[in-house]
Parts: C-alpha cells; sequence; structure tokens
C-alpha cells in the first residue's frame, strides 16, 4: 500500500467516524414520543415516508412537518383525534428528523390525496412546509403553522390561500420577534389562534424541551385544543 493510499484511508476512516460521532450526537437529542403518543401510534399506518392516521378520502387531508428533531409518533395524540373527524393525517418523516433536510418530501404523498390537503408544521417543520406550500398550490386547499411562521421563500401573502396560525401562550422556545415580524408573509384573512397555559412542546407530546416555558395546561388538553382548532378550521374551508 502506498504512502498516499494509507493517507486517503486514514481520512476516509476518520471522516466515518466524525460522521458516525455527528449522528450519534443527533439521535441523542431527538425528542422522542411519550407513552401516550406511542399508544396513539400503534392505530396508524407507518411507511418509509410517513406516518398516516386514515380518514375518509372524500375529506381534506392533512401533510405535517414535525419540528426539528422530534420524533414524527411524538404528533399521534392530536393526529389521531384529527383522523376520527375524517380526515386523513400524514405525519411526513424526514433524515435525522430534520424537514430542512427534505423539504419536498411532500411529494411522497400519494397523488390522489394532494388534489385535496392542506400542509403545515411545528416550529422549524411549519417553515419547510410553507416553502413547499408557496411552490406546490395545486391542490392544496390551506396552509397552517403550529408555533411556527413562514420566511421569505414561503411567503404565502401573494395568495388567496386560507391560512391558520397557531400559538400557545407559554412557548419559551418561538422566536416572538421574528415570529411577529413574519406576519407580512402571510395572508391578510389569516386566523390567528393563542393556546392559553400551553408551550412549545405541547403541540407533540414528547416531554420537555430545553429552552421552553412550564405549562400550565395538561399536554392531553393543548393536543386536544390543537385538533379542535384544525378541525374547525378544515370545516370552515368546506363551506
Amino acid at each position: 500500500m502506498t504512502r498516499r493510499t494509507k493517507v486517503l484511508w486514514t481520512s476516509l476512516i476518520g471522516l466515518l467516524i466524525v460522521l458516525a460521532v455527528g449522528y450519534g450526537v443527533i439521535k441523542a437529542k431527538t425528542y422522542e414520543p411519550s407513552r401516550a403518543a406511542q399508544t396513539a401510534a400503534t392505530t396508524a399506518t407507518v411507511t418509509a415516508n410517513y406516518t398516516v392516521f386514515k380518514g375518509r378520502p372524500s375529506k381534506t387531508a392533512i401533510v405535517f412537518y414535525p419540528g426539528a428533531l422530534v420524533d414524527p409518533a411524538s404528533y399521534s395524540i392530536w393526529a389521531k383525534q384529527v383522523a376520527q373527524q375524517g380526515h386523513s393525517v400524514y405525519l411526513m418523516h424526514f433524515p435525522l428528523d430534520l424537514a430542512v433536510l427534505a423539504g419536498n418530501r411532500a411529494d411522497q404523498v400519494p397523488a390522489k390525496v394532494r388534489h385535496n390537503y392542506v400542509i403545515g408544521g411545528h416550529s422549524l417543520g411549519g417553515v419547510m412546509a410553507s416553502r413547499y406550500a408557496a411552490k406546490h398550490p395545486r391542490g392544496l386547499k390551506g396552509s397552517f403553522y403550529l408555533a411556527s411562521y413562514p420566511d421569505k421563500k414561503g411567503r404565502l401573502d401573494h395568495t388567496t390561500l386560507p391560512v391558520l396560525s397557531i400559538t400557545a401562550s407559554r412557548d419559551g422556545v418561538l422566536n416572538w420577534s421574528h415570529y411577529r415580524q413574519s406576519k407580512v408573509y402571510l395572508p391578510a384573512h389569516t386566523t390567528f389562534a393563542k393556546i392559553i397555559g400551553g408551550n412549545h412542546a405541547g403541540f407533540g407530546s414528547y416531554g420537555p424541551q430545553k429552552g421552553d416555558h412550564a405549562a400550565t395546561l395538561a399536554n392531553a388538553q393543548q393536543q386536544a385544543q390543537v385538533s379542535q382548532l384544525l378541525t374547525q378550521w378544515l370545516t370552515k374551508l368546506t363551506k
């Protein structure tokens, strides 16, 4: 083996070690679903690209982008509740649980579903979902944000798309300054709702999140409010 070959192999092995360590660190920081969320997830169908809670084909479906480093199953409680009202919910899967690594993952949802759907996300997932909405208006009936907001690449202010923005009063993770500034990228008729006593992590069910404030509302109650607000909004879209 030549000296050059040895150097190349050493460099390759070093790179693999760095990647392995990096992967391990990221996975160690991933927020895992609570026991209640895991139980709810057992009623869903899991594929390589998404976890789906099936509703009725005639109803508007939901395509959802999870927050950064949050296991998709963490949103299973409200997803199951919404599906029970007839709306299929697709919780999308991403590499390393980061939507930013595969922003177009919604393309993997069956084409027949994307003829009548809304798209949204939690935190960073909402930013990426908004970018998808801005580029894929066909079949899209609306967009929503859970403790999230659009950036310039995902601006929807030039559209007549129905939009729902839900925040929580005890959210310590959301950048409220950026949230307020981003309103210029939303349609003028956007619907805003705030869950009093809820927090950032409460939009899913995965336990405490670094930087968040303690909720004064039980997680089950916040899950129920998310479900109710989404269902009510979806009902208005069909009237």
